[in-house]
């Protein structure tokens, strides 16, 4: 879509479609993405609208695409993202809603202009109603049996929305490999981080060692962002549905622990310990897996995740000028440090020890 005019004009044809044209609307607050979000407000009833431009970032990773073209695509492609598509949006949701979730009902979506009007499943995000008097234990165990219904379905190539089909594809080594390098090139702006340049080789030792260790993992329909400030809780509903699914247009063809590391290492807030063990005892009775096998799965991608966040946020101060995350570093090192503690990531841990020692041991 060529200019703001036009779209514009699709809004305005898209609210009218839906009912909403008449509605207040409140914006509501920015997330990490290009995306913005409004609440629409009618006297009986009320809506999301998602404002998604399709132009805002690179393009998403056609199937097929090879590492040289992703490479040259860009970020979203190499890391199997899905560039804030709506069309991505709507097939996901539509998906987690036919296995019997609490995905927002898709009123109206125009993919060219990057507009979608969506349910409006409240405001109760985990994180908050923790905060004030939830049951942080059942809300987590809650959480970890949605995931038991999503790792349990066949993992869909591709997903159906009324405009046509999305690709769920292979989160594989490259997405791995790019998103891991972000520590090495990263965390050394911190103070007291070095990484001489003759540690290259030895890094990406350590690094395909974890990568190679993710191949005899299972692989699993993965939400991929998958924690307390996108999930909402939802006690009017009854079973799988209590718990309400806010982002996951990111889905791809990953491994169960990835979203439990997710859920369970949150970079913005404290798991304790019980909501924890509650969450993995809830899977491990929902699905069957083994409680060994599923924790050095949870280790590894444990680690892969803290490094790639470790790397993120460093990005985000030292790059972006964004200093607000300085505050989450202390715990996302402490997430990786505690998955570090596995034996079946020794040479990552040996590594991260000798040149951040002293990030990890005070975490």
């Amino acid at each position: 879509m060529d200019s703001e005019t036009e779209r514009e004009a699709a809004l305005k044809r898209l609210l009218v479609e839906t009912g909403f044209e008449r509605a207040e609307r409140i914006a509501l607050p920015m997330d990490a993405s290009t995306r913005r979000y409004e609440r629409l407000v009618l006297p009986k009833r009320t809506a999301i609208l998602m404002d998604a431009p399709p132009r805002s970032e690179g393009g998403p990773c056609p199937p097929g695409a090879s590492r040289g073209q992703r490479l040259e695509m860009g970020w979203n492609a190499i890391s199997r993202l899905a560039a804030s598509r709506v069309e991505a949006f709507a097939a996901v949701a539509q998906q987690l809603s036919a296995w019997g979730l609490s995905a927002p009902q898709i009123h109206g979506v125009d993919v060219a202009a990057g507009y979608a009007v969506l349910e409006d499943l409240g405001e109760d995000l985990y994180a908050r109603v923790i905060e004030t008097g939830a049951d942080e234990v059942a809300l987590y165990a809650a959480a970890a049996e949605v995931l038991a219904r999503v790792h349990a379905a066949p993992i869909p190539e591709r997903l159906a929305w009324p405009g046509g089909e999305w690709p769920i594809l292979e989160y594989d080594g490259l997405a791995l490999e790019a998103n891991m390098d972000l520590f090495y090139e990263w965390a050394p702006r911190a103070e007291g981080i070095h990484i001489p340049d003759a540690y290259r080789a030895r890094w990406e030792r350590a690094r395909d060692a974890l990568i190679a260790e993710t191949a005899s993992f299972p692989r699993a329909f993965t939400i991929r962002d998958y924690h307390a400030e996108n999930l909402l809780w939802m006690p009017q509903r009854a079973g799988l549905r209590r718990v309400g699914l806010l982002d996951f247009q990111d889905a791809v063809r990953g491994w169960r622990a990835w979203d439990f590391a997710m859920l369970l290492h949150d970079a913005r807030r404290d798991v304790s310990h019980e909501a924890s063990e509650a969450a993995i005892r809830a899977y491990l009775e929902a699905t069957g897996a083994t409680d060994a096998a599923f924790r050095r799965e949870l280790a590894v991608l444990g680690v892969i995740n803290a490094l790639r966040i470790v790397g993120i946020f460093h990005r985000l101060v030292y790059r972006d000028g964004k200093p607000k995350y300085l505050a989450f570093l202390p715990r996302e090192w402490a997430h990786l440090s505690r998955a570090l503690q596995h034996p079946s990531v020794g040479e990552m841990a040996d590594f991260v020890d000798e040149v951040a020692g002293r990030y990890v041991r005070a975490a």
